[in-house]
């Protein structure tokens, strides 16, 4: 490109061109997966289709859980704005006016939720009290200017039904606004006066009723913002409550206690504060548990061990229940990636379906899977050779598996919801309070196994008749909803043993009376006859020691339960092609979950070949190549040294190890300049080292360096 000018100059032309967003399907990654088949592409679609279905059902079970939080939030800014504007000459009411009403909303230690649930909220305040709804938090508000600067900026970039002259109106005070409550009182109250009330609203409906709707702010993370802004806020904004409408809304993860610790008596008096608390993070992981691995209308399961690995996070490390949903999108990803068969992880009429048009060497798959080869080997020698070189055969007896198995998860989640019907009331607990330590308890082994369910055995015979009906009555519900012939009948024999505890009560009466109209028409006798009457009473129940009709009855549920848990509680590794549907790779969800940053940075210095697969970056244990990064380099020679390190010998051995193996060039550089190269190239290593904390600066020795790590401190 060339150019002309009167005066000599350096001319610099932009190259004007746009960056190409290569997009690789997502799909391709399947394809090019060690386990990689011909039908990839549908599992991916498979995968998509029941993580859409997973996910739209979090989020409806998220706007349940929040709704009755949400609602009285709602009912608590509508009732506070109405008294706002109450026109009253009483003295308490005008103290009232001076005070800004505040919601303290205490949402727990899960802090990675609580964005999730403010945004939700945010949205239905929007739809139901006010359009002006601001959130804060503490990062972007150092101080007072900045705080005023992102309310302002927010409160006029929310979406307002006027009409074009308004939007102009505001676009000029956002240009030549300064930021301070006067301002911003002025600008609400030119916005409120020039928007018509009778205006119809999309998506407005108790926010239309008021001309003047209120500004709701919303501080995130309460804990985090400094005092001194608070307090000063608080006291401006008490000031022009009466031309600011401001309701303000506190995000607490602790307690509340911290209000009153970060503001003094002064200033939180001039806020009328209600408490709200959300609800348990506990309780909304079972919830979640129970709508989607608990149930049959996912066909993905968890095994014990992976499921043991995801609550464990949940519970000892964050609380987070976003972070459980994305591990088991993690989870969900990870099997339909590395089993070929999940292709068969949908629903029934699907997976038949599917089963007819199995290749041969999908056939060949599923002859490999531990469990049918278990199935296998205890058939007959005919069906054995039939299964083992008949794929037609193999087809159809696949189906027939698989709707085994959907039958077998049916009756099981029945059976174990009535069995913690049984246990999660006995005391201390022997098989966990919460449902989730139960069915990992079931999904490890035999749970009749165990002493935990000898001794659950043992208090059930100890229960009391009002206890052992309320249980069977629950029970009775849950196997009347089934729609199984096996389970029909499991309710009727529970309804007959309900029927038998209502017709003791009737017996227990009758003997009551017959027994005070017995005693009624006993006669007087001495002292010699009654002793003696006593010790033959004494006689024949020691030599006769019968139970109760409740005594046999209640052993009679006993048994019954019983024989329910060893027929429908079988582990799931007993069920032939269960590989299909459950996920049981824990290694490989722990490598992703459970990140290890100082084993990965030793793995990365010491081996760069494992990260970077550059052939000429491989060697010998203990040997270092010439060719590797300059810090994988310095990281390996300060492994050799060691409390302190001399800066001096560690340069030297940096450019020997740098200069080995290479051929001078007396025409490229000279010897000065490439030692300059070779030190400068040392001091960035040794900074970079620095950096990641290895190193540190010492004073005990002159240019001397300290170890930080691996026995150095």
């Amino acid at each position: 490109m060339a150019t002309s000018s009167v005066s000599k100059g350096c001319f610099v032309f932009k190259p004007n061109f746009k960056k190409r967003k290569i997009s690789v399907p997502i799909e391709d990654y399947f394809n090019k997966g060690k386990n990689a088949s011909e039908d990839s592409k549908l599992r991916f679609e498979t995968y998509q289709l029941i993580w859409q279905q997973m996910k739209s059902e979090t989020e409806r079970l998220q706007e349940e859980l929040n709704k009755n939080l949400f609602d009285s939030l709602v009912e608590f800014l509508q009732t506070s704005h109405s008294g706002l504007w109450k026109n009253s000459k009483d003295w308490s009411c005008e103290i009232k006016l001076r005070e800004i009403p505040t919601a303290a909303l205490v949402l727990g230690v899960n802090v990675t939720d609580h964005d999730l649930t403010l945004r939700s909220l945010t949205e239905v305040l929007q739809n139901n009290v006010t359009p002006y709804v601001v959130s804060l938090q503490a990062k972007d508000c150092p101080d007072m200017k900045h705080f005023l600067q992102k309310l302002v900026s927010q409160l006029m970039d929310c979406k307002v039904d006027v009409q074009s002259k308004e939007k102009e109106s505001v676009q000029v005070i956002q240009k030549n606004v300064h930021y301070s409550m006067d301002s911003l009182s002025a600008w609400y109250m030119s916005v409120t006066q020039k928007t018509d009330p009778k205006m119809p609203r999309k998506k407005r409906t108790s926010s239309s009723q008021w001309q003047s709707p209120p500004v709701v702010l919303i501080l995130k993370d309460m804990e985090s913002f400094t005092t001194k802004v608070l307090q000063d806020f608080i006291i401006i904004s008490s000031q022009h409550l009466h031309e600011f409408p401001l309701i303000l809304i506190f995000g607490i993860a602790t307690s509340p206690v911290v209000i009153h610790r970060l503001l003094p008596h002064a200033v939180s008096s001039l806020l009328c504060i209600e408490l709200f608390q959300s609800l348990s993070c506990k309780e909304h992981l079972t919830t979640v548990l129970d709508k989607l691995l608990l149930t049959t209308q996912f066909p993905f399961k968890l095994s014990e061990k992976v499921l043991q690995i995801l609550t464990n996070i949940f519970l000892y490390h964050d609380f987070s229940i976003q972070n459980f949903i994305k591990g088991l999108q993690l989870s969900l990803l990870e099997h339909f990636y590395s089993q070929p068969l999940s292709v068969l992880c949908c629903n029934l009429p699907e997976a038949k379906r599917r089963i007819r048009f199995l290749s041969a060497n999908q056939c060949e798959n599923i002859r490999r899977l531990p469990s049918f080869r278990r199935y296998v080997e205890k058939q007959s020698s005919e069906k054995q050779v039939a299964l083992l070189t008949s794929d037609k055969f193999l087809k159809e007896e696949t189906q027939s598996l698989l709707e085994n198995l959907h039958v077998y998860h049916k009756n099981y989640f029945l059976v174990l919801r009535c069995l913690h019907q049984f246990t999660s009331s006995l005391p201390k607990y022997p098989l966990g309070r919460q449902i989730r330590e139960l069915y990992c308890m079931c999904l490890e082994k035999n749970i009749w196994d165990s002493e935990e369910y000898a001794s659950v055995l043992q208090l059930l015979r100890l229960l009391a008749k009002d206890e052992l009906m309320a249980m069977l009555q629950n029970c009775f519900k849950l196997f009347q909803s089934s729609s199984g012939k096996e389970l029909g009948n499991t309710a009727k024999k529970i309804e007959e043993f309900l029927a038998q505890f209502q017709s003791l009560d009737a017996e227990t009466k009758e003997e009551e009376d017959t027994s005070q109209s017995q005693s009624k028409g006993l006669q007087k006798t001495d002292l010699y006859h009654l002793q003696k009457s006593l010790l033959e009473m004494k006689e024949l129940r020691s030599t006769s020691k019968r139970q109760t009709k409740f005594e046999v009855l209640r052993e009679q549920v006993v048994s019954f339960v019983d024989s329910l848990v060893r027929e429908y509680l079988l582990p799931p590794d007993t069920q032939p092609l269960h590989e299909t549907l459950y996920f049981s790779s824990a290694h490989t969800l722990r490598q992703h979950l459970n990140a290890a940053p100082r084993i990965a940075l030793h793995t990365a210095l010491n081996n760069p070949y494992y990260y970077l697969k550059n052939e000429a970056l491989r060697s010998e244990e203990g040997c270092i190549p010439n060719v590797a990064p300059d810090i994988c380099i310095a990281y390996k020679l300060h492994l050799e040294c060691s409390r302190l390190i001399n800066l001096v010998d560690w340069s030297e051995a940096f450019a020997t190890v740098v200069t080995a193996a290479e051929k001078m060039d007396a025409n490229s550089v000279t010897s000065e300049e490439r030692n300059e190269i070779i030190h400068a190239r040392f001091i960035r290593a040794v900074s970079e080292l620095e950096l990641l904390g290895f190193i540190k600066p010492t004073k005990q020795k002159t240019d001397h360096v300290a170890r930080l790590t691996w026995g150095g401190c």
